[in-house]
């Protein structure tokens, strides 16, 4: 039987030609195919697989910038923003939003352990050329943590910032 039209296969399936058992067989299997069909494109719009494939490829494409960069870009702006407030809590602010954007590079970029400590500890000079002054900044971001009554210069702030941004930089997210 040859099928030639769009036509000719809806007939086939609405008004089979096979009778008996083997009618049986084509309607289970006709049934199957459908739930399976149904099953497929619900998983891609469901699932992040399609966004993946064809949206940031596309967004990449026409920014010129691998995904996720702009969303960086975007925080680094609010974080440079908040040095320009020359309010003390605000500079504070901006020291820890930098060291967990960092954090989270190195997360994406793949490197293991639990805080950012362990992941600097994986760097080397080679990788991150101001590993030193990332340690520094780091140190600095667990003191404004960790003690209620740090001070911090407005100067100093702007130069852990310049710190974390030189480095995000040498990774290229910035």
């Amino acid at each position: 039987m040859l099928i030639e039209t769009p036509k000719d296969i809806l007939n086939f399936l609405i008004q089979p030609t096979i009778s008996g058992p083997l009618l049986v067989f084509k309607i289970v299997f006709l049934a199957i195919t459908f739930f399976f069909l149904g099953f497929i494109i619900y998983m891609l719009f469901s699932t992040t697989w399609l966004k993946r494939i064809i949206i940031w490829d596309l967004q990449e494409v026409l920014t010129y910038k691998p995904h996720g960069l702009i969303k960086i870009s975007k925080q680094w702006v609010k974080i440079t923003e908040r040095l320009k407030s020359e309010i003390e809590s605000e500079a504070k602010l901006a020291v820890m939003e930098a060291d967990s954007m960092l954090n989270d590079v190195l997360k994406r970029l793949g490197y293991d352990g639990e805080t950012l400590g362990e992941r600097l500890e994986k760097l080397t000079d080679a990788t991150l050329p101001n590993i030193k002054e990332v340690w520094e900044a780091h140190k600095i971001r667990n003191n404004i943590v960790h003690d209620p009554d740090y001070r911090l210069s407005l100067d100093e702030a702007k130069r852990v910032v310049a710190i974390y941004e030189k480095a995000l930089t040498d990774l290229h997210t910035l």
